[in-house]
């Protein structure tokens, strides 16, 4: 019987970065909120933070939403916590959308075409499995030149679960076979060590939180590396 490799990647904030949010959020509202002494990034941080926060609740509490509508919903509360005494005069719905928009508008990181390639190279099947539209998240991949068929998304919005209750996570386990090498890959502490808590072996990249807190984390990994293809040679390394 042939035994498979597969890869599963988070996709948001691992195989691309927020760089384009940060920067659209800067120049529809970037003045404006440096008179409040809060900066896009600082902003752009909350509001994401925020809006990841209320979508897993209510996930949870089994009321799942699509994240996009829940980031909207959260915009004018998370300026409000910042300290926009009144957010509805600072901002308005129009410029709210644009600043959303920059969310659509990310790109790949650094070094992640150079990864997928050298995991298939290796024989791998590369998939995603996201929390986003699997629309709005293949155009990352078509606009950074780096193929990823259609086929081998997987969006938790199919089936209305969030990362990281385990059970977002099992439908991609199941794909597979027993005998397969079977690894999660992520630039997010808690996704990763989620995938591993329903039998993934798990490969963590520094590259966005810099600091794992492994201490806090009740999970092994097999794989950290502080970049993309250095994940790929090192999970390629340990499958053999």
């Amino acid at each position: 019987m042939t035994r498979q490799k597969h890869v599963v990647f988070d996709v948001v904030g691992t195989c691309v970065s927020f760089d384009a949010f940060y920067d659209g959020i800067d120049k529809v509202l970037g003045p404006r909120l440096l008179a409040k002494n809060i900066t896009a990034r600082a902003f752009g941080f909350t509001w994401m933070t925020a809006a990841e926060l209320e979508f897993t609740f209510l996930s949870i509490s089994e009321r799942y939403k699509p994240y996009k509508e829940v980031m909207s919903a959260l915009f004018f509360r998370t300026l409000y916590m910042m300290g926009v005494e009144d957010p509805r005069a600072f901002a308005t719905e129009a410029e709210r959308d644009q600043c959303a928009q920059g969310y659509s508008e990310l790109e790949l990181r650094p070094g992640t075409k150079d990864c997928f390639a050298k995991l298939r190279g290796a024989d791998f099947t590369v998939w995603c499995l996201t929390t986003g539209d699997t629309k709005r998240v293949r155009g990352y991949f078509e606009r950074g030149g780096v193929d990823m068929p259609l086929e081998n998304f997987i969006s938790c919005d199919t089936a209305g679960v969030a990362k990281p209750a385990l059970a977002a996570y099992r439908p991609a386990l199941a794909q597979f076979k027993e005998e397969d090498a079977k690894w999660f890959a992520a630039a997010h502490m808690w996704d990763v060590t989620a995938a591993v808590k329903v039998g993934f072996r798990g490969a963590y990249c520094t590259v966005y939180e810099k600091e794992s807190c492994a201490e806090i984390f009740d999970a092994e990994l097999d794989v950290v590396a502080d970049s993309l293809p250095d994940m790929a040679d090192r999970i390629i390394a340990v499958s053999v």
